[in-house]
């Protein structure tokens, strides 16, 4: 029975110490977090049951796009950009190409300058 109740004490304390480092700032209550990490890890079977009791604020975190209209949609100020659906191979080649059109693009312009320099001197 003793062994059980220890190997209960360590896995409630893991999974208070892996919560209260993994959660947000904002989510903590009372204490700052590195002080709940320390009481957890000082001592675990009180720290850890103090943590999930009170240090924890257990209210759902709002999604990020439900915070600019009750309805969830982006304000009409926020710019939508399109969805890429292309895979990475195709990704990589387009921007391939526009860096070798840019690279042609410069060689041009170079030679341009050098034809204009040279005809008129």
């Amino acid at each position: 029975m003793p062994v059980l109740f220890s190997v209960l004490v360590i896995a409630l304390s893991i999974g208070a110490l892996i919560d209260a480092i993994v959660i947000s700032e904002n989510r903590v209550r009372y204490l700052p977090k590195v002080a709940w990490v320390i009481l957890i890890v000082l001592v675990p079977l009180l720290g850890s049951v103090f943590w999930f009791a009170l240090g924890r604020d257990y209210q759902r975190a709002p999604a990020p796009w439900r915070e600019y209209t009750d309805k969830g949609a982006p304000p009409a100020s926020a710019p939508v950009r399109p969805r890429d659906t292309r895979s990475t191979e195709q990704q990589l080649a387009d921007l391939d190409l526009e860096i070798e059109e840019w690279r042609l693009r410069a060689e041009i312009e170079k030679r341009k300058r050098d034809h204009r320099d040279g005809s008129a001197g």
